[in-house]
């Protein structure tokens, strides 16, 4: 008990002190600085650039998740392509009766809704373990992804690296759906499941109970205690903090700058976020999961239809774009660091964008109704196609087509780079930065209970999965909504980013030694479905 009350003072410590920012204005950047004095050893090595020339330098974290990616690619036989369609069936509820249901199909109307107040989308699968449909899942875990790495991330590759980056973010998308379905078929294999039906799920219980079949149970425990404390962290600055500071710097931007009534009021909008927040994720994730599937899909659709419509307005420079992404990519002129330097642009923000590889997203994923593993993997793989694909190229295509890719704009900080996305739209859509604003905010809010999720269940993991240990993080999650729309965050962000992208080391481990358990799995649902096919 002693060692669990250690560990909870260490986590949370460094963030409680920027709760008196509320208190005294400007101790915060104090506090900040002395943050990143203690921490700045941590960050560093995260996030340390191996030089390749004097103009190159590449983050380590990006080999093992690159790597690993195309690893899983050719092990899976490029399922990330060839199970593409299958997946969207799946989501589609076309291979339900696979679920032992086949006595129990119902047809119902909009308005039907099971017991307990599930979507009725859900109630063919009603009654399996799990606590959310494939598309729920989807959503759940794409709401912790889509969001400001699509607007603000881009924007910052293709400053830096050219139009040329769009077209490795792609590739990278494409090879990140792999480590997406590997992850999140083993979060579903080992998760536990309650007698009252809550799920607990994601790496810290397939490294524990995969490593240990494997007799590796002591590097499992280890690894899988790693993983906990750094998605607690992450959860904490990257997946709250972070959001409520970069959502509220928009909102009081577009209401006037320092005229607008929000001025130096952050915590006033930290305070409306935190109870919108705290709304939601007391309901756990079945909670979770029926607001991120109206909002989720809502705003990839606005966004995108957005964007679309700024290509069909400028369709005429839409194959001189292509050209600039293609030439680019292979053979730019006059960018940082080259061919490398803009191949790396590409992979670093979409690895960022759709953290395939870090295993966050099997945690929302392993709550899924199913009784097959591989079906949620499947499912998974179309989180970085929608993510990095279809939502970062929008996005890149956008910026290329109105001309913002000038190099000038590579020291965009993220909050710059937002402006930057806004003004691209602004030139052909005026009104389209209110939009984009509610946009961000919306995104933030739905990344936020999603990761509100991710840290609780390293926190359950670490600490026990009573109500008291339960609320205790809750509360906590709310209170750095609050403290991250107010403070200056510059070095407990970096240290929130490092701990999510540490978390892909023990992940990563796990997933390249049960990469044949995933085979296994995936040969077990393709077989059921090729049977049901011949019925």
């Amino acid at each position: 008990m002693r060692n669990k009350i250690f560990l909870l003072i260490t986590l949370i410590l460094p963030y409680l002190t920027f709760g008196q920012k509320i208190v005294k204005k400007g101790l915060d950047e104090q506090i900040d600085e002395a943050f990143g004095d203690a921490t700045g050893w941590f960050v560093n090595f995260i996030f340390y650039q191996i030089p390749f020339s004097e103009n190159i330098k590449v983050f380590w974290v990006l080999f093992p998740l690159i790597l690993g990616a195309l690893y899983f690619t050719i092990y899976f036989k490029f399922i990330n392509i060839r199970g593409f369609f299958t997946s969207l069936k799946i989501v589609g509820g076309h291979y339900d009766d696979l679920e032992g249901r086949t006595d129990h199909k119902v047809e119902v109307s909009d308005s039907v809704f099971t017991d307990d107040g599930d979507n009725p989308d859900t109630i063919r699968v009603e009654g399996h373990v799990g606590e959310v449909s494939h598309f729920q899942a989807l959503t759940a875990a794409l709401s912790a992804t889509v969001g400001l790495g699509n607007i603000a991330g881009v924007a910052i590759a293709v400053s830096i690296g050219g139009a040329g980056a769009t077209f490795w973010m792609i590739i990278a998308g494409f090879l990140g759906m792999a480590s997406k379905f590997v992850e999140c078929t083993l979060g579903v294999k080992y998760r536990d499941i309650e007698s009252d039906g809550t799920v607990y799920g994601g790496p810290m219980y397939y490294l524990t109970k995969g490593l240990d079949s494997k007799g590796l149970g002591k590097l499992g425990k280890v690894l899988a205690a790693l993983f906990a404390v750094f998605v607690i962290g992450g959860s904490f600055g990257g997946g709250n903090m972070f959001q409520a500071n970069q959502a509220f710097q928009l909102v009081e931007n577009i209401t006037g700058g320092d005229a607008s009534f929000l001025h130096e009021k952050g915590w006033l909008f930290g305070l409306v976020m935190a109870i919108l927040v705290g709304v939601v994720i007391i309901g756990g994730i079945k909670k979770i999961a029926k607001v991120t599937d109206k909002i989720v899909p809502f705003m990839v659709v606005i966004y995108v239809a957005a964007s679309i419509f700024v290509l069909i307005v400028k369709y005429d420079m839409i194959g001189d774009a292509f050209i600039q992404i293609f030439n680019g990519a292979f053979s730019p002129q006059g960018v940082a660091g080259g061919f490398v330097g803009v191949l790396v642009q590409g992979f670093r923000r979409a690895a960022f964008s759709n953290e395939a590889g870090i295993g966050s997203a099997s945690i929302a994923h392993a709550a899924v109704k199913t009784e097959y593993a591989a079906s949620e993997g499947m499912v998974a793989l179309l989180e970085p196609f929608i993510d990095t694909v279809v939502v970062c190229t929008m996005t890149a295509l956008v910026l290329v087509i109105t001309g913002n890719v000038a190099a000038e704009n590579a020291s965009l900080n993220d909050a710059q780079a937002i402006l930057l996305t806004s003004g691209a739209f602004a030139s052909v859509i005026s009104w389209f930065p209110y939009v984009l604003t509610v946009a961000v905010v919306l995104f933030a809010f739905s990344t936020m209970i999603s990761w509100s999720y991710y840290g609780f269940q390293g926190w359950a993991y670490l600490f026990g999965r009573s109500k008291k240990m339960e609320y205790t993080y809750k509360l906590l999650f709310l209170v750095f909504v609050v403290v991250g729309s107010a403070a200056s965050l510059g070095s407990v962000i970096g240290f929130s980013d490092a701990m999510i992208f540490a978390m892909m080391v023990p992940n990563m481990v796990g997933l390249v030694i049960l990469a044949p358990k995933v085979k296994e799995e995936l040969n077990k649902y393709l077989t059921a479905i090729k049977n049901l096919n011949k019925e």
